[in-house]
């Protein structure tokens, strides 16, 4: 008889998060996902199915910790952009330090359109970040705390704007030339 092996799947999913941000879908073997997984190949498939939907899941559990995150920060802030600040500054920062790869963008540059789940998981995730950021902006322009913008225009500026920033931060460019493009950001949005 078979012995039953346990283990949490949570963690597990969270390892292949960061391979598959790190090295990419291609880039990621089976052996790579069971190695950082800690798990045999049984409970892979057992689990989550074949790798394209551990992928999947994935890239679903990604976006959804770091939309809740940025979203989270954006209203912490002391003031409207004060939570701008904090969350742009966590970008370029990340929890898990930059080597830690964003697997939303990867998946981006990976795939573009080219497969609609994928293309489907991150447009939900964008429309949230952007009807977060632009309520954000709403409130900031009524409270006189932002300058009379295009809320909608100037939320896709800075969702566009989050990007390149990881991506620059992923690439090894200074963090306090970051944090300066933050600020003159900021700066379009100072009433």
């Amino acid at each position: 008889m078979a012995r039953h092996i346990e283990f949490d799947a949570d963690a597990a999913l969270c390892a292949a998060m960061r391979a598959f941000g790190n090295h990419g879908y291609e880039g990621t073997s089976t052996s790579d996902l069971l190695d950082c997984m800690g798990i045999a190949r049984q409970s892979l498939y057992g689990t989550f199915g074949d790798k394209r939907r551990l992928f999947l899941k994935a890239l679903e559990r990604y976006n959804a910790m770091s939309v809740d995150h940025f979203i989270a920060l954006l209203a912490a802030g002391p003031d409207r952009l004060g939570g701008l600040e904090a969350a742009l500054t966590s970008v370029v920062a990340p929890p898990g330090g930059p080597e830690t790869g964003c697997l939303r963008l990867a998946s981006i540059a990976e795939f573009g359109h080219a497969d609609p789940d994928i293309h489907a998981i991150n447009e939900a995730a964008a429309r949230v970040l952007l009807k977060a950021i632009a309520s954000h902006l709403r409130d900031g322009v009524a409270a006189h705390e932002i300058a009379d913008v295009d809320v909608d225009d100037a939320a896709h500026f800075l969702l566009t704007f989050a990007s390149g920033l990881k991506v620059a931060a992923r690439a090894g460019d200074d963090p306090g030339r970051l944090r300066s493009a933050i600020q003159m950001a900021l700066r379009l949005l100072r009433p």
